[in-house]
């Protein structure tokens, strides 16, 4: 009998998102941060999660969700990503898009006012798609409001193949590693995307298992998710910047990267670079672009923390029924890079 697995797929400012409404699948969990830890050690989610992430059905690049039950019931939903290398913590672009498939799949009623809250429980906590639909119920965009974000410690030397760099690492839900990219003559072009990916996963792997990159209070939010390289294009006013997120193990973010523009505020925020109010324009590698600003401050794991939220929208791209052949010897998949 062939195996079949219904998705909906989303691109958010370029990145995919494949949703997963029904997985067929019980993952174990008193809450989500739960579930993701016994999605990691189930064998069969993981093998579905490379049925539906890498090639012949997906990419090297792929990127995707599992609805599952949400902590209780302040939220519509919960949500475990995932990519070739696993289940991440947090997720901005996915978030975005699984606001708007809420809205367009009327899992959530759009509000009459033309604004609605969808509340998504993920592994880093609850956080919040904001959907803005028109008169005629169309969506005209989506913010993602995130969990805090609260820089961890700032320039931390680390010895590259490039020679010296200065890191900041901040967490977002997830724990980035930024660097200057211009510091080390990258630019951010698509040209470059060969160098960067390779200096991006470097300074991952040379952080990841440091204390820099250990969570205050949750060892399941260890580890450097995804290294930042950033340029900068501040001009009159405007904070403007250009970055490519490469995260796991030497993926590519083709958006701005959701979570990673909240750890960019958080850590422009703390350097007085972006006052409370202030917008970040930030531009990926392929052009597309997220707005940012703060909208709340606090003091979290005895840091100064911002919430910030990202704005943007997601396009449905397709829907589909993948189908496995018990026959077929290439099952899983492979991942080429």
């Amino acid at each position: 009998m062939r195996e079949r697995y219904s998705t909906i797929d989303y691109h958010t400012a370029g990145e995919p998102f494949r949703i997963v409404p029904d997985l067929g699948i019980p993952i174990e969990g008193s809450d989500v941060a739960a579930k993701r830890v016994s999605a990691i050690d189930s064998l069969a989610v993981g093998r579905v999660r490379q049925i539906l992430c890498f090639e012949p059905r997906g990419h090297a690049d792929m990127y995707g969700g599992f609805i599952v039950a949400p902590d209780d019931e302040g939220a519509h939903f919960g949500v475990l990503f995932w990519h070739k290398d696993g289940f991440s913590t947090a997720c901005g672009h996915g978030t975005i898009a699984l606001g708007v498939w809420a809205i367009e799949s009327g899992i959530v009623a759009a509000d009459s006012s033309g604004i609605t809250d969808v509340i998504i429980d993920v592994p880093s906590g609850r956080v919040t798609a904001r959907v803005h639909t028109d008169d005629e119920g169309a969506v005209t965009g989506a913010d993602f409001i995130n969990v805090p974000g609260y820089v961890l410690t700032k320039r931390v030397p680390v010895q590259t193949s490039r020679g010296e760099v200065l890191a900041d690492i901040t967490f977002a839900g997830a724990t980035y590693a930024q660097v200057d990219a211009s510091s080390v003559g990258l630019s951010i072009e698509p040209e470059d995307v060969s160098e960067v990916i390779a200096f991006g996963r470097e300074v991952k792997w040379l952080l990841n298992d440091s204390a820099h990159a250990e969570h205050p209070s949750d060892s399941r939010l260890n580890g450097i998710y995804g290294t930042i390289l950033f340029t900068d294009h501040s001009a009159d006013g405007i904070v403007r910047q250009r970055n490519a997120t490469v995260f796991a193990d030497g993926e590519l973010d083709r958006s701005p990267c959701g979570s990673g523009t909240c750890a960019r505020v958080a850590t422009l925020t703390e350097d007085g670079k972006l006052p409370v109010g202030a917008e970040l324009v930030h531009d990926s590698i392929v052009g597309s672009r997220f707005l940012a600003r703060v909208v709340a401050e606090s003091v979290e794991e005895g840091r100064r923390a911002t919430t910030t939220q990202v704005s943007g929208i997601a396009h449905k791209t397709g829907e589909h029924v993948f189908e496995v052949d018990p026959r077929d010897e290439m099952t899983p998949g492979f991942v080429l890079r």
